[in-house]
Parts: C-alpha cells; structure tokens; sequence
C-alpha cells in the first residue's frame, strides 16, 4: 500500500510541477486550445409516433418535432444535470434520471408530458441508476438500479480503492419499478443477479433481459438470455451464448428474441451476427452469418422484420433482415458516423429515425426523418468549423487480407514537403475507427500539421464475425502486421518523413503500442495509454478478467504459452523507442501496475521514457484538466523526439 501511495503522489506531483513551471504554452498546448469547441450531444430518441425527438445535449434535455417548429426545453429544480430519456408507447409521455451533485451516485426519476407541464418527480435513488422506461399500459417505470453503490457502475469508472479486509462484497443491478400511481419503488430482480439490458415484453407482464451472477463488470462476458417476471422477479433462462450478447429486443407478438451476439471486448462496444430464439428457449438462428459487416443495434419494424445498424468497411450502415427467411437488404451507407447513442432510434413502423450524425468535417447533430434523407433538427454546434485536414477513407492489403482505416492529412498540406505521421491504435480490439467529429486526437494531431492514421486490424468491427475473431489466440500478430503494412501502404502514396513515426494508442491501443516496441524500431517515439505489459500479473489485477478467455481460449494459468507469445515483458530487452506512459491510478480494466511494470523494465534497460499517473481516474479521463493534460502531454513528446530525428545527420 506504501508504494502504491508512492507512485500516485510522486507522479502526480511531477506532472503538476511540470505544468506550472511552463513561462508559457508549448505550441502543442496552444494549438489544442484554438481548436474548435463543441457540445456533446448525449441521446437522440424519436418517439413511437414518430413525430418528435427528445434529446441531451450536455447534460440538458429538449423535445424538437421531426417536421417542423422551435424545440422545448424540460429542466427540474436546482437544474440538475439530465439523462436517459423514453418515450411511453403511446408517444405521450418521457421518463428520465436527474443526477444528484455529490461523489455519491444518487439520482431522481421523472416523467413529463410531450406537449407541455412541468416534470412529475416519480422517485429518488441512492445508489446508480439507468434505463427507465414506461410499461406497455404505461403504468409503471422499469430502471435499473445499484443500490448504495460508492461510484457511478461502469468498468471505465474509477475503481474502489482496495483497502482492509478484502471480501466478495457485490454491488448489483436489480431491474425495480415505479407504480406512476403511487410512485412506490420495488426491487423486483434477485439481489444476486445483475441485470445489463432489458425490455418489456409486449403485455407488459416480464422482461428479457441478459444477466450474469456476480461482478457486473466482469460478467457481462458470460451473460445469458432470461425471461424475468415483472411482479415476482421469477428468472427463467432462455439461452446460453457461445459469445457475448447484447441489444435483446422481443418481436411484437411476443414470440421471438432477436440479439447481437459476437466477439465483443468491451461492454457497450456491439458487434456481432444478430440471432433469433424463441421466447420459450431452444437452439438460437442465426439470421446474417457470413454478413460483411458489424451489425451494432438492432430494432423490430414488424413481426418478421428487424431493422438494424451496423459498421461496413469503416463506414455507417442501415440495413434490414427478415426473422424468418433471413434475406439481407441494404438501406443506406455512408461515410460519415450516424448513430444515436449506440442504439438505432427508430419510430414503432421504422419508417422515420432519429440520429447523431456527424464526421470529421460536420460536428454532432441531431437529425430525424425516413432513414438517409434525414433532416437536420438542431444546430448546437453550428459555430464550429474544422480546424484541421482532409479525412479520407484508406484501403490496403496485407497479403491476401483487405484492410482500411482512417488517415487525415496535415492542416497545411502541401505537395513537395514531408510530414510526420502518427499512428493511433484504437481500444477494443473489438472496435473501429471512423469519420467522427475529433478534436482531441486525429484532429489534434492534424492541426499539429501531421498525417494521423487509425488503423482498423484484424479484430476490428466492419467485416464481419469472422474478421472480428481474427486475432484470437494471435494478440500482436496478425493485427500488428496489418498495421504495419498500412504504415508502409501511406508512405508509398505519401509524403512520410520515415524518421519521423509516431505510436500511440489506449487499452487496446496501449497494449499495441507495448507490443510494437518490442518488435520494431521504427517509432521515433511512443505514448502508451493504459497499456497492457504483463499478461500474467494483468491477469491477476484487473477487474474485467472474464474478457480474456474468448480471445485466448483458457486462462493465463492453465495455458500461459498462448498469454507468453504477445506478451511485450517477454521481449522487453528489444525495446529501444523512447516511451511516454500515461495512467489512471484508478483503472480498473487496465490497472496502474502494468504502466508501472512497463516504466520500471524500460528504466531498467536504459530507454528514455516517462510515466504520469493520473489521480482518480479510471480507464476513461472524465476531468476536463486531466483529459487535456493526457493530449497535449502525448503530442509533447512527439515533438521533443520529432525534433531530435530532425536533428541527426
């Protein structure tokens, strides 16, 4: 405990001394500060009807028609910040939480009339709260709820600090309802299962719902498919995966159970195949198996129809499938990102949606109407203007293997000059880069006039399951020779200076980043985020480790050879790329010891490298100061050893 006290405040100390002994900004510093400023459109979400959108921007809550007309806003007392918003069936009526100031989570429900009124408080929660929406008949609330938990639920949270005796203690989510006649809560669910999606069933009798027992962060990897009572909580399991699953939706007719099941690394990161199974268990179908794509959402549009969104090739999708005879039709795809907080927000027929669209040129919007002929509703961003290069969708082959990401050219691109180029691996693996609205790393490093390039690897969402689950058992193999070559494909169509390479990359990405100095010493310079060295002590430590066997087959202690072949503190001593690393000391998913381990071989083998710990921060940076601190801080160190290529004859 002493050391670990140590490190946090040691490091802490040298990264504040280090900000306020500056006379004046670095240029990164200044340059990430002139870029453009946007809002963060949280929730989009067009009413069954299909006539309005309700939506959060930042925290505040509005309902905007899909025609035409002036939006309005829905505030509560003390102007609390708002989230998670539903409509009732009826098109009527939003449900939607207001969290509680304070480091304890708590938070109040509420409901609202469309048309006009003041909010109704339905319920306050101490602990974290999510999801509520209206029964069938509209009388009652379903929420999930962690009752008396000490921090908001979510593995990119910051964790809880172990200390004193360390037991099995368990914060579940329970499904519980709000009877709108009384506004009595009950916990309905039992209190040793947590629950992660859920759905009323059409006679609004139970729900589906995928659950585990045990650790929610760490279970939702072995979650299964059940029918759950909505009065007595009674479970009934409906069907085991093989995979991950997620996005459960039942038919109108209450009959089937469509969901996404795949190789998933991360909860909240969907892809997969989508499956349907009967609502009274048995053997699941799978409706789009060899599908070139990632289906991500998933709603039904009719008895035999599901409508669902989806990742192609790195771009955006729409698509339909048929329940019963599993034919595939295509909507509409684009390049640009179109989503609505990771889940397709379509009216009760499918026939009008509402999205966050947004790319590298266009800031988040909300825009609603028949699926690709959308209108834009809002115009929160309407000030900010690209500050940055070009986004263009970049292909390339690694033998036999098709491959594409993301490259941004420099701001001030100009034909004839060499630039730098930097290469940021995303997290996951099981996700992808695409066009979005980014100013914090792509845009960043643009406006630094460098090329930026996001790679999608083996592993990546956007060709299907089998793509997916390409780096199984193979961690920094094939992946890493895919992001090699697409290095190598830019510098053969542009102009790289290949002196100047730069590696980058977050949980995923920051593993890749460990791996990669082990196997090339062509980086000028690395910054590993929340970077995975040591897959042995990894195992031990993190909080998520039920992640690992679908990728590895086995546990780290029944079959180490698999875990021994990618693992960077194997082949340390290869490592030559002077290193900055970057930490949450309160990551849960990626702990602070395996920076630790990283910086303390490197230092060992004489490497220059660096380590800042970030106090009170999980996996994902929620502070502004630190979020800043961690980008600018990354592109510094780029420039110092940029510099010093530049220098060598």
């Amino acid at each position: 405990m002493k050391l670990f006290c140590y490190f946090s405040l040691t490091f802490s100390m040298l990264c504040a001394a280090s900000a306020w002994g500056q006379s004046s900004p670095s240029r990164a510093a200044s340059v990430f500060d002139s870029l453009p400023k946007t809002k963060e459109i949280d929730q989009a979400v067009i009413s069954p009807d299909g006539k309005q959108v309700a939506y959060i921007v930042a925290g505040e809550l509005a309902i905007i028609p899909v025609g035409s007309g002036a939006s309005r806003s829905i505030a509560v007392e003390g102007k609390l910040s708002l989230r998670d918003v539903s409509w009732s069936r009826d098109s009527r009526q939003i449900a939607f939480l207001a969290d509680l100031a304070g480091d304890i989570p708590a938070a109040q429900v509420f409901t609202a009339t469309a048309e006009s009124g003041a909010p109704v408080k339905r319920g306050e929660i101490k602990g974290y709260a999510a999801m509520p929406t209206f029964s069938p008949d509209g009388s009652r609330l379903a929420l999930l709820v962690v009752e008396g938990i000490p921090r908001i639920a979510g593995p990119l949270q910051p964790m809880i600090p172990l200390a004193g005796v360390i037991d099995d203690k368990v914060y579940e989510q329970r499904l519980s309802t709000i009877e709108l006649s009384t506004n009595t809560l009950t916990q309905v669910s039992p209190a040793d299962v947590y629950i992660y999606e859920y759905e009323w069933t059409p006679d609004g009798q139970s729900w589906i719902a995928t659950a585990a027992h045990g650790s929610g962060d760490a279970n939702w990897y072995i979650a299964k498919l059940y029918a759950i009572n909505s009065h007595s909580g009674e479970m009934r399991e409906i069907y085991a995966p093989k995979w991950q699953i997620a996005e459960p939706h039942i038919s109108p007719d209450g009959k089937l159970v469509a969901f996404i099941e795949g190789l998933m690394s991360d909860e909240g990161a969907t892809g997969g195949d989508i499956y349907v199974v009967s609502m009274s268990g048995g053997a699941a179908r799978n409706l789009t198996p060899k599908i070139n794509s990632s289906p991500s959402s998933l709603v039904w549009t009719g008895s035999d129809q599901i409508m669902f969104t989806q990742n192609v090739d790195g771009k955006s999708g729409f698509s339909t499938v048929n329940a019963s005879g599993a034919t595939v039709q295509s909507l509409w795809t684009g390049e640009e990102f179109v989503g609505a907080s990771a889940s397709a927000s379509l009216s009760r027929d499918g026939s009008v949606s509402a999205v966050i669209r947004q790319s590298a040129g266009a800031p988040p919007e909300v825009w609603g109407g028949p699926i690709g002929k959308w209108r834009q509703l809002t115009t929160v961003n309407a000030d900010a203007k690209p500050a940055w290069g070009e986004m263009r969708n970049f292909h390339w082959m690694n033998g036999t293997t098709k491959l594409e990401g993301w490259l941004m050219l420099p701001k001030d691109f100009t034909p004839g000059d060499t630039y730098p180029l930097i290469v940021n691996v995303h997290g996951g693996p099981s996700a992808a880069c695409g066009s979005h609205w980014d100013a914090k790393m792509m845009g960043f490093q643009s406006a630094m006039n460098y090329f930026a390039f996001c790679p999608n690897p083996r592993g990546s969402y956007g060709q299907g399951e089998d793509f997916t689950r390409g780096n199984v058992k193979d961690f920094g193999g094939g992946d890493f020779r895919d992001i090699m070559t697409g290095v190598d494909a830019i510098i053969k169509q542009y102009p790289i200076d290949t002196h100047r390479l730069g590696l980058r990359g977050h949980s995923y990405g920051g593993y890749m980043t460990m791996w990669a100095e082990t196997q090339t010493s062509r980086f000028a310079a690395a910054v590993a985020g929340a970077g995975l060295s040591d897959w042995l002590s990894y195992y031990g430590v993190n909080d998520i480790d039920e992640w690992m066997i679908p990728f590895f087959g086995a546990s780290v202690y029944d079959d180490p050879a698999v875990y021994a072949k990618s693992d960077p503190m194997h082949f340390v001593k290869a490592v030559k790329t002077p290193t900055l690393i970057l930490v949450g000391d309160r990551d849960g998913e990626v702990p602070m010891e395996q920076s630790v381990e990283w910086w303390h071989a490197l230092r060992a083998m004489n490497v220059p490298v660096r380590l800042v710990v970030y106090p009170n921060e999980g996996h994902v940076f929620f502070k502004p100061a630190d979020s800043r601190d961690y980008f600018v801080r990354g592109v510094e160190w780029f420039e110092e050893w940029f510099g010093k290529a530049s220098a060598k004859p």
